[in-house]
């Protein structure tokens, strides 16, 4: 199964929606609050988890700045959203065998999805 870091601007009901359907997932907010973008990809790697998260910044870290975590990032880009929705939206995505997110930026829109491989 897929290990997630969530992001600290990952709503918390999200992630606790995500743990209550059985992901491995581990909030930023929690034991790492108020580190860099640059050290939760770090965390990320070392831990090979897969970051969700509401900052565009680290398409930047990715393909500019050469930050790669193996497992993955996964943007969302939703607006006007309960706390709990990403987790729900989300959810659909991590269980659908068919979509790889290692070596991927993936963006997830409500209209869709779109991968970049690094």
């Amino acid at each position: 199964m897929i290990k997630i870091l969530a992001n600290e601007n990952f709503p918390i009901a999200s992630v606790r929606y995500l743990e209550n359907n059985g992901f491995d997932i581990i909030y930023v907010g929690n034991a790492h609050a108020g580190i860099s973008d640059k050290e939760v990809m770090e965390l990320a790697t070392m831990e090979d988890r897969l970051i969700v998260t509401f900052d565009r910044d680290y398409g930047e870290l990715i393909f500019r700045h050469q930050f790669k975590p193996p497992a993955g990032v996964i943007y969302l880009r939703l607006n006007d959203f309960t706390p709990d929705y990403p987790g729900e939206f989300l959810k659909e995505f991590l269980n659908n065998s068919s979509l790889i997110f290692r070596e991927m930026f993936t963006v997830i829109e409500e209209r869709g999805i779109r991968q970049k491989k690094y």
